[in-house]
């Protein structure tokens, strides 16, 4: 399957994806390279594939995603990043697509910021049974990651991204509305949460923070630009990373982050729900994202006397 990688209006690069897994066979030619994902390296004028795969194979689903084998099994398709050509490889959290080859296709046909998107994906991983004629791929649910059952809906023109909580207490939710409001208070940028209630069961909803004029760049990938050297913490190599980039004021930012990680005892902030905005038409960047994803705190998974002897609670910065 022969394709070209898009940033929004700019080719990327030719690629060969493997029919069978979905993941990139070959770079066939490297047409702007600096447009590549940030941490894709270029040497001797060749991107590297392996760290491009990496990038590419973390916008599908995780196989970890409640509910998500069903899925797949509903579908007929045999892993989730084989649903990634299905919809392009679109996303709502940045700009890079793919196009098939000898197609004419343009960003401004296909993207999900300014077209409709297909319910299908999403009502097929919330167990909803797919219609039998008709079924749409063209969703950003195919590109969203982290282990709860999650899906995008458009309500009132605008996208947001409606979220479960985990069995036996289904608590994420009620904690996104909680984090958001604590933030609020300490003045820390955050992007608000709600609850909404479907037969009885709890969801938190958000409005999609990325724009048509921004994109997101997870702190993993930030982190891809340069080695870390073995005596070097994390939280130091991600700011010498961000200081490479000329990103601003990400020392505050990122302290902020983690004073509110500790007051809510958050224990899943990683990599990959962290990170930085920027503009993908000029590749500016604009500074740290507010803080998004802080739903697996306050003991959410613990009964009250484990959260009361405060035992086995692993407050995660």
């Amino acid at each position: 399957m022969n394709y070209t990688l898009i940033h929004k209006n700019i080719p990327v690069a030719d690629l060969t994806l493997d029919e069978a897994t979905g993941s990139i066979q070959r770079i066939d030619a490297l047409l702007h390279g600096e447009h590549l994902p940030v941490g894709v390296s270029v040497r001797h004028g060749a991107a590297d594939r392996a760290a491009l795969n990496d990038w590419w194979e973390d916008r599908s689903i995780p196989a970890s995603r409640s509910g998500v084998r069903e899925a797949l099994e509903t579908l007929g398709v045999a892993s989730s990043k084989l649903l990634l050509t299905r919809c392009y490889g679109l996303s709502l959290s940045d700009h890079y697509w793919i196009k098939p080859a000898n197609s004419e296709l343009t960003w401004h046909d296909v993207n999900f910021f300014e077209n409709p998107f297909s319910e299908d994906v999403g009502d097929a991983l919330f167990g909803i049974p797919p219609k039998k004629e008709g079924f749409d791929f063209s969703s950003p649910d195919n590109t969203t990651d982290g282990f709860l059952k999650k899906r995008w809906k458009i309500l009132d023109g605008k996208c947001y991204l409606i979220k479960a909580g985990s069995p036996p207490f289904l608590q994420q939710p009620f904690n996104e509305v909680i984090a958001s409001k604590v933030a609020g208070w300490l003045g820390i940028p955050h992007i608000p949460y709600t609850l909404l209630w479907d037969d009885g069961v709890p969801y938190s909803v958000c409005e999609d923070f990325v724009t048509p004029d921004t994109e997101l760049i997870p702190a993993w990938r930030v982190m891809q630009i340069q080695k870390k050297e073995n005596q070097t913490s994390v939280y130091q190599h991600y700011r010498n990373c961000c200081e490479a980039l000329g990103v601003p004021n990400v020392a505050h930012a990122l302290d902020q982050m983690i004073v509110l990680d500790y007051l809510i005892a958050n224990e899943d902030r990683h990599l990959n729900n962290f990170g930085l905005l920027r503009n993908p038409d000029t590749q500016e960047w604009l500074g740290p994202a507010p803080i998004y994803d802080s739903g697996s705190s306050l003991g959410y998974d613990k009964v009250t006397a484990q959260i009361r002897s405060g035992r086995n609670i692993t407050c995660k910065p």
